[in-house]
């Protein structure tokens, strides 16, 4: 490999950034020479032709900076490193998935990778005793009875479920990228394991996220992992917090985490965004849900420039019970908020409900393409889909589609979206006729529509925090408006 540049990696924490030219180990780009391939990645199959450049130049640097991690990733690593030969950066004339998203961000600046001999950083305080915490997408610390590193699982029922469990995600079929990326660039991966008819329903597992950025010039790329299993009978409460430097940072956040939900089981999981306005964040949840399992999900994404979010979830068993609600806040200079959900049903008897509510001011993007798939054996499903969109400003953009996909024939399945520049003057002459200003009243409706999802949050510190973070943007975006 040649050596980093200077510039490019002035911070210890940074390994060579992606725009320095280095030689071909493992992928194989236009005109380069035949790589080298390990025997973990020997397949029969004919190796895909290369298409993209940008994206081998990716893959080639974050394999290289994981050499030494759990060889239980090497199934997933392979099958992500193979995909990732024949994968084209996305664009929205190229890919649908992408019409609506311009991820032209991610490709303005060079991209860098953190270390594993970057300096040591404090975790933050966490009011709960499990808790996890990753700094730049390298795991720093991690606490409680249920809760290890991949690592250092010893050899046992644990960690043969993590394994099985990470060699199925090899195969999954909605995977894009992103998801390829976080495989091939996971430095560990956190698991929590709640053994069958264990109850963690009041002792939440906290898991913070904390980037920082090199402060070089480039934007640095992390790509944390996270495995949930509850099994049969079990309860779990996951709290997911994400967030960056207070005084700002340009970094790439690029999570996975996946869910097993077995027979009986419970996860509920809050999930909260609130990167630095230079960040980019793209990040993968995966859930599986087995017969008559609860999950429940509430996610308020407010930080980013620009925010992408794949939720996938799929009921593998009858009488499964899935809620989702989602609220995001685009207010930045032409911030970007992207919420692609897949809901598939299979069995008899599920139940769905989902929510999503997002507020558009400034120049900000949002987005929402939430399908509902309700396959043939799903008979007596019942679903339900939500939208609501408020644009607070003639040059905020919103683009939404949601929609069912029905093929069962005895269901009762219902959908609706509404995106409004005004709120309902009923609601505001109700607050005016108790003495309320016109403008006061407006702000209140605002945050109203927000706290709506925000309240859902089951853990009051968390849910304070981000309600005051969300009042605080409010009149940041409304002083810009005017």
């Amino acid at each position: 490999m040649s050596s980093p540049s200077p510039a490019l990696c002035a911070a210890a924490s940074c390994s060579t950034p992606l725009r320095v030219a280095s030689p071909v180990v493992r992928f194989r780009r236009p005109g380069a020479p035949a790589p080298v391939v390990s025997a973990a990645r020997a397949s029969s199959a004919a190796v895909p032709a290369v298409s993209d450049d940008l994206v081998l130049r990716i893959a080639e640097q974050l394999e290289d900076s994981v050499a030494a991690s759990s060889p239980l990733l090497d199934p997933l690593r392979s099958a992500s490193a193979l995909s990732l030969l024949s994968t084209r950066w996305p664009t929205r004339r190229s890919n649908e998935a992408y019409r609506f998203t311009d991820i032209s961000y991610l490709r303005s600046l060079p991209i860098s990778l953190s270390s594993r001999d970057a300096p040591a950083v404090a975790p933050p305080a966490s009011p709960y005793a499990s808790h996890v915490h990753f700094s730049d997408g390298v795991l720093t610390s991690s606490s409680g009875a249920h809760v290890s590193a991949l690592a250092d699982l010893p050899p046992g029922h644990v960690r043969d479920r993590a394994a099985a469990a990470l060699a199925a995600s090899a195969g999954f079929a909605d995977k894009d990228l992103f998801f390829d990326f976080n495989a091939v660039g996971a430095k560990d991966v956190v698991v929590v394991h709640v053994p069958e008819g264990v109850s963690m329903a009041d002792d939440p597992v906290h898991i913070m996220f904390s980037y920082s950025g090199c402060g070089d010039g480039s934007m640095m790329m992390s790509n944390p992992r996270v495995l949930v299993v509850a099994e049969k009978g079990a309860e779990v409460t996951i709290i997911e917090e994400h967030f960056g430097q207070e005084d700002g940072g340009c970094y790439w956040a690029n999570p996975v985490m996946e869910i097993i939900v077995e027979e009986d089981a419970k996860v509920v999981h809050s999930y909260v965004q609130q990167q630095s306005f230079a960040a980019a964040h793209t990040k993968w949840t995966v859930v599986q849900q087995n017969t008559s399992s609860n999950y429940e999900f509430v996610e308020v994404s407010i930080g980013a420039r620009l925010n992408r979010h794949n939720l996938h979830v799929q009921q593998l068993g009858p009488e499964t019970n899935t809620q989702l609600s989602t609220f995001h806040f685009s207010a930045q200079n032409k911030q970007i908020h992207d919420l692609h959900s897949k809901l598939i049903l299979d069995h008899p008897r599920g139940r769905s409900q989902q929510i999503h509510r997002l507020i558009a001011s400034g120049t900000g993007n949002g987005i929402f393409d939430g399908n509902i798939k309700v396959n043939r054996y799903a008979q007596q499903t019942d679903a339900g889909q939500e939208t609501k969109c408020l644009l607070l400003s003639s040059k905020a953009l919103v683009n939404v589609k949601p929609n069912l996909q029905i093929i069962a024939d005895d269901v009762k399945c219902t959908h609706g979206a509404a995106i409004s520049g005004e709120h309902d003057p009923n609601a505001i002459y109700f607050l005016q006729a108790r003495g309320i200003d016109a403008k006061t009243a407006a702000d209140a409706l605002n945050f109203a529509f927000g706290a709506h999802v925000i309240n859902q949050i089951p853990f009051k510190p968390i849910e304070k925090k981000t309600l005051a973070h969300f009042k605080a943007l409010l009149a940041s975006s409304r002083q810009n408006d005017e």
